[in-house]
């Protein structure tokens, strides 16, 4: 695979990120205000750990493994987001619900457009669902996807499950790369799966310092 030595790939090594797409991360609080101290926020796809390491406090949890040393307020989980298993969304709601669910998920790519496109479709779409299951009301939800045809199947229930849905590409992504991140503001209670109503309403805040989870 090509390395990009650009000014972010060299910015992330000298400042001990595992990856220049915490700037990504980075632009888009900038720009939305996503994090505050004390936040407990979920974040999909997290190897190699720049978000996680990047955003408030935070579970992450990945099919990947990583060698990234996390803080101790640090939870990392291994886990299939296409097949999450009953353990795993017992974990989620003991620790959630939660203020932020974000995912920088991205496909094996093949090289074929409208393959990687159809791919990145599908995992955005089952982050909004881990999103809609776990976000606090009022919550904030931001995920990567490369831009195709298709791209109403997300945005359209993206757009009735938030108040807003807002579009941005950071300038610390390369030029020719085709994500586009949505950012969904103000989770509406009623976009939740009505069975997991009782299940993520009573956790409590730790108001914790930021770090990752």
């Amino acid at each position: 695979m090509k390395e990009y030595r650009d000014h972010y790939f060299l910015k992330a090594k000298r400042e001990n990120y595992p990856a220049r797409s915490v700037y990504k991360l980075k632009e888009l609080d900038a720009k939305f205000k996503l994090f505050r101290q004390g936040m407990r926020v979920l974040d999909l796809g997290a190897a190699p750990g720049s978000w996680s390491l990047g955003a408030a406090e935070k579970v992450g949890c990945d099919i990947q493994t990583t060698e990234t040393a996390f803080p101790p307020q640090v939870t990392f989980m291994q886990e299939d987001v296409f097949n999450r298993s009953d353990a795993f969304e017992a974990r989620l709601r003991e620790m959630g619900p939660f203020d932020v669910v974000m995912s920088d998920m991205a496909p094996r790519t093949t090289g074929t457009k409208f393959t990687d496109q159809a791919r990145s479709l599908e995992l955005a779409c089952e982050a909004l669902e881990v999103a809609r299951l776990h976000l606090k009301p009022g919550g904030s939800f931001i995920v990567k996807i490369f831009m195709g045809p298709d791209i109403q199947e997300m945005l359209q229930p993206m757009r009735r499950a938030f108040k807003a849905v807002k579009s941005f590409k950071p300038k610390s992504s390369r030029a020719e790369s085709k994500e586009t991140f949505f950012v969904g503001m103000g989770f509406r209670a009623e976009a939740r799966p009505a069975a997991q109503d009782a299940g993520t309403d009573g956790a409590a805040d730790t108001g914790r310092e930021p770090g990752a989870l």
